[in-house]
């Protein structure tokens, strides 16, 4: 199963949904004998996106473990191929699941659906990636691990090129991209402009040229982002000056995901900026392909702040307790063990919720970089989701492929104008939308 881009779960995470047919009340809330901090006992079912690890029994080898630490807890496990759109269809109901990650249902449904974990200001010095499922001071869920955004290269490839460091600026990055064309036969940035989706990839880096936690709102509220020395105009300017430096494939118009994993690991594409959640793919590809995981790695976005680099991390789905399950205190031990115990982010190469631990192997490279990660501030009250409306009434699509894509065929001479053009026509655009929304 290929891991769903962060970007996009945050996106759904955002939008929020209306749900009706399910009220504030039963499954027990007042149950004093049915609370989380009850006797762990009974029968969960965890139903779950990751269909992989039910098939292939990984989950179950984790509910054996469980079992030892607490015996009398019975757990059986459910996955959903298409489980964003059909856990908000079963929400309407009292039957979906006793541990459930939480789908694209708004913060002020939380209390609704979701047993109240505690506070949140309890939960800040244990876990990381909190706000998403955190209401008016209550916890409601713990994210199942995290990833960070950057760039998955072949460092094999990088070291066959003469590039020693990994870049920190764009200047320095386009000096590695010509390294990278000059020395080998690899093709140094891949964009994989067919499929779209990959192009999106890079806003998840909105924040880390200017150390700026709050950049969303940030930029909701700047009639002129794609200006020099704000975060978009950064990571716009790196795809549109690599492209047009001839840095990137021949054809965008052929690229192909599944067979990019393959040339990336094996050596035949240098770098594609995505989610590290796609290391282990890349990893996979090249193992499976006579090449070794061991060549690919991960680097931060080429930016910097007086000679710092960040990262922004962000949590995968948060596990929560229903709030019409019969073994709460079962189903939130679940969630405490699987976070801290089983070992899934180390399996799977993400970033533990638990900020104690370290960072998994496959982000090295941040470590050595002295890399600093920052997570995303929760926009304040009142400004919820106010960057993606100011997108949608200004139809620049910042999570979608098409404004990136015209940028790429500008940049390639397959459409007029040129990058000051484009982003002069983008700032107008949008900061129109800016002015109507104050308005």
């Amino acid at each position: 199963m290929a891991r769903k881009p962060l970007a996009a779960i945050a996106l759904l995470t955002v939008a929020g949904v209306a749900l009706a047919g399910c009220s504030s009340g039963g499954g027990g809330g007042g149950d004093a004998d049915n609370a989380i901090d009850g006797e762990v006992k009974g029968d969960i079912k965890v139903v779950t996106w990751r269909t992989d690890l039910v098939e292939d029994g990984t989950f179950d080898k984790y509910a054996a473990e469980f079992n030892k630490k607490y015996p009398d807890v019975n757990v059986t496990f459910e996955g959903i191929t298409d489980y964003a759109g059909e856990m908000l269809t079963r929400m309407s109901t009292t039957n979906y699941g006793d541990v459930i990650g939480i789908p694209a249902i708004k913060p002020d449904q939380y209390e609704q659906f979701l047993e109240p974990l505690g506070k949140t200001a309890d939960f800040e010095d244990t876990y990381r990636f909190l706000p998403a499922a955190s209401f008016d001071g209550t916890q409601y869920g713990i994210a199942f691990g995290g990833n960070a955004n950057g760039v998955v290269y072949n460092k094999k490839v990088f070291e066959e090129a003469g590039v020693s460091a990994t870049p920190t600026n764009e200047d320095e990055w386009l000096d590695a991209l010509q390294k990278v064309k000059d020395n080998t036969d690899a093709i140094p940035l891949y964009t994989n402009y067919k499929d779209g989706w990959p192009l999106t990839q890079s806003f998840g880096n909105l924040g880390v040229v200017t150390d700026d936690p709050d950049a969303p709102i940030t930029m909701a509220e700047d009639k002129a982002p794609w200006t020099e020395g704000s975060d978009v105009y950064a990571i716009d300017s790196l795809l549109y000056d690599s492209v047009a430096a001839g840095l990137t494939e021949d054809d965008p118009l052929t690229t192909n995901w599944e067979q990019s994993k393959v040339d990336l690991g094996t050596g035949k594409i240098a770098a594609m900026t995505l989610g590290s959640w796609a290391i282990s793919q890349m990893q996979a590809a090249a193992d499976d392909n006579g090449a070794s995981a061991d060549d690919i790695g991960y680097m931060a976005f080429p930016a910097n702040v007086d000679g710092t680099q960040y990262a922004v991390i962000g949590g995968d789905y948060n596990l929560a307790v229903s709030k019409h399950s019969k073994a709460k205190a079962a189903a939130w031990a679940w969630i405490q063990w699987v976070v801290s115990e089983s070992g899934y982010t180390e399996a799977q190469g993400m970033i533990s919720p638990l900020i104690d631990k370290e960072l998994p192997p496959n982000l090295a490279g941040f470590t050595d970089a002295g890399v600093e990660l920052m997570e995303i501030n929760p926009a304040p009250a009142g400004k919820e989701g106010l960057i993606n409306q100011v997108a949608d009434d200004s139809q620049i699509d910042l999570y979608g492929p098409i404004y990136r894509q015209k940028l790429v065929d500008i940049a390639r001479g397959a459409a007029d104008g040129d990058k000051d053009s484009y982003f002069a026509e983008l700032n107008e655009r949008w900061g129109a939308s800016v002015d109507k929304l104050a308005g």
